[in-house]
């Protein structure tokens, strides 16, 4: 099987996630509610579940996943080292930080600005009769100070292992600030972390060949899981989450490529077509670094040095998806409870979730925590979170789209405004094609 052009890849994973539902929707209704059905084959039977579904489906799976993740960390540290490294003027990295903050940052405010604005006007809670879990536990944030505390290694070695994503930044960036420092011998270690770029890169590409297989098994899976009853109860929840992001995702960051970096929105998202499609069966910001890093810098034109930074920083901290889950999960939760919520209140909750985006970043399980957060800070029940559980992993899918257009969008904008960006490439439909 072949994959010699953009759009066959895409078409392939299309078709795998087209498949992988119908396959999942399928075995769903074999078991019929049942825990397992045994299938007589002559003198062979087999579970249903055990072989397919807990077997094939999610081994596949599990190893597409892996995979990907197995690229995270080295590729993170040695595109980071390369673009730092050949930095001709620090006071650069300092610039292209900061934009990328702040551009983060206003992103986050906006996704749950829209998020209440559009909550609000179309009441989702209202008339919703619901009892919660009340064996819901959401897990405990970290202090601010702890988290600016735990961004810098004690041992490097275990952040890598780990998969310590802000750990891995700092270190990376400071190493790769003394390579530049460092004449000669800097000069030299700087060319072998450019080699193992270059593998890097053609590892990520061996396995982009193997992802519509990965794609459907985690679609399959997923699809025998979901429990359509609870999507039932919570349309308008489910529906009303699922506009705003993808109003946020296509007309905000459209905006922004539009107006703020001239360039053409509809390149912009065509390119982004696959990326995105990763980001939505992993349902992982960091499974899909690797991609997004391929795509923003062979695709879209942005300079290594830039996007080495700019995508896994984003993976970490960017969360414009999951602030819009926050900003109408709020209002549902309020609304569900009688509870009238105030201007103030609604303020509190856009300046609460925008620092909570960066706060909590290295949390497992950020969004359920990030959302605790902003219920406390507004006097809203937390257990209220387990209303919208039964939906959440179907939204998180698409709010990790989301996420990751973000960051590449970011990127555009700063490699830009640094001038570290190739519009050739970017208006070139097929720049950074798989041969």
């Amino acid at each position: 099987m072949t994959t010699n052009t953009k759009y066959n890849l895409t078409t392939r994973i299309l078709l795998a996630m087209a498949i992988g539902i119908l396959v999942g929707t399928l075995f769903k209704f074999l078991l019929d509610g049942q825990a397992e059905r045994v299938v007589d084959v002559g003198v062979f039977s087999f579970g249903i579940k055990a072989l397919f579904i807990d077997g094939f489906f999610h081994v596949g799976g599990q190893i597409f996943i892996a995979s990907l993740k197995m690229l995270v960390v080295p590729l993170v540290l040695v595109s980071l080292i390369c673009g730092t490294s050949s930095l001709k003027d620090i006071r650069t990295l300092g610039r292209i930080g900061s934009k990328s903050m702040s551009l983060y940052i206003l992103t986050t405010a906006l996704a749950i600005a829209l998020a209440v604005f559009f909550a609000t006007l179309v009441k989702p809670g209202e008339g919703v009769n619901m009892t919660p879990a009340s064996d819901f536990n959401p897990g405990q944030a970290p202090g601010l100070a702890q988290v600016f505390i735990n961004m810098f290694p004690s041992n490097p070695i275990d952040a890598m292992a780990k998969g310590e994503m802000l750990q891995i930044i700092v270190f990376a960036v400071l190493f790769g600030v003394a390579l530049a420092l460092s004449g000669e011998a800097g000069e030299r270690l700087r060319l072998m972390f450019e080699d193992i770029n270059t593998a890097m890169m053609k590892l990520v590409g061996i396995v982009m060949h193997f992802s519509p297989y990965g794609v459907f098994f985690l679609m399959a899976k997923q699809f025998t899981i979901l429990d359509l009853s609870d999507m039932a109860n919570l349309a308008k929840y489910f529906g009303l989450v699922l506009f705003v992001l993808v109003f946020h995702g296509v007309v905000v960051y459209g905006a922004f490529i539009t107006f703020a970096a001239r360039l053409n929105p509809l390149m912009f998202f065509s390119k982004m077509k696959e990326t995105a499609l990763f980001a939505f069966s992993t349902s992982s910001s960091n499974a899909t670094i690797a991609s997004n890093m391929t795509t923003t810098t062979q695709k879209l034109g942005v300079d290594n040095k830039v996007a080495s930074f700019t995508i896994p920083l984003g993976a970490t901290i960017n969360m414009d998806g999951t602030a819009i889950m926050q900003g109408v999960a709020t209002v549902f939760i309020a609304q569900v409870y009688g509870i009238d919520l105030t201007f103030s209140d609604y303020l509190l909750v856009v300046l609460t979730a925008t620092l909570a985006s960066i706060g909590t970043a290295g949390v497992p399980g950020v969004g359920l925590v990030m959302l605790a957060m902003v219920l406390q800070q507004v006097n809203l029940p937390v257990e209220g979170i387990a209303l919208i559980i039964g939906v959440d992993r179907l939204l998180d899918m698409t709010r990790t789209a989301v996420n990751i257009t973000g960051d590449a969008m970011v990127s555009c904008l700063v490699g830009k405004s640094e001038n570290c960006f190739d519009e050739a490439v970017f208006n070139d439909p097929k720049a950074g094609q798989l041969s």
